[in-house]
């Protein structure tokens, strides 16, 4: 799916903070190295080590991850704490899982859950080496400009239904 402008203008009058784009976010990775053989191997993504304890990775729009090496002092987060890549088919996803499970030693790939239909979208998680969890996904469209068009489908009154969330139940590999 080819997406010709993924900008737009936020509707930010009434904030303190007047942003044009949401630009990166970060996460810790034990190894570049070792790191960024997965990000680009397996995830297909970009690399640029920018810094000395850090690379950016992108894929598509203008927005990017900073890695940033911590050693053995990387902190673990919970499948809810995800980054997610989007495919263009439901068989894209079926492949993929298929890689990862036949790629699970190759790029040292803790685990990979099994592929559901959930949120609307067909998809998988995996936890990468260094604690960081993924989502496959397949949406018919482009979920981000639907979510939007959607608007809000609950009040923020509303109980979260935390209780609820299966995900919680799901630990970080050692």
């Amino acid at each position: 799916m080819e997406i010709e402008n993924a900008a737009f203008k936020p509707d930010n009058t009434a904030s303190v903070v007047k942003p044009y784009v949401m630009s990166h976010g970060t996460m810790e990775c034990r190894s570049l190295k070792e790191s960024r053989k997965f990000y680009e191997e397996f995830l297909g993504m970009e690399c640029v080590r920018h810094a000395k304890p850090a690379m950016v990775v992108r894929c598509g729009m203008k927005f990017h991850i900073v890695a940033v090496e911590v050693g053995e002092n990387i902190h673990p987060v919970n499948v809810l704490n995800h980054w997610g890549v989007d495919v263009g088919s439901q068989a894209e996803v079926d492949r993929v899982h298929k890689e990862a499970k036949a790629n699970q030693a190759k790029y040292n790939i803790r685990q990979v859950l099994d592929v559901v239909n959930q949120h609307g979208v067909y998809s998988f998680y995996l936890e990468d080496l260094d604690h960081n969890w993924w989502e496959i996904q397949h949406y018919d469209g482009f979920q981000h400009d639907d979510l939007y068009d959607f608007g809000d489908r609950f009040s923020m009154d509303d109980d979260a239904g935390t209780a609820d969330l299966k995900e919680l139940s799901i630990q970080t590999s050692k």
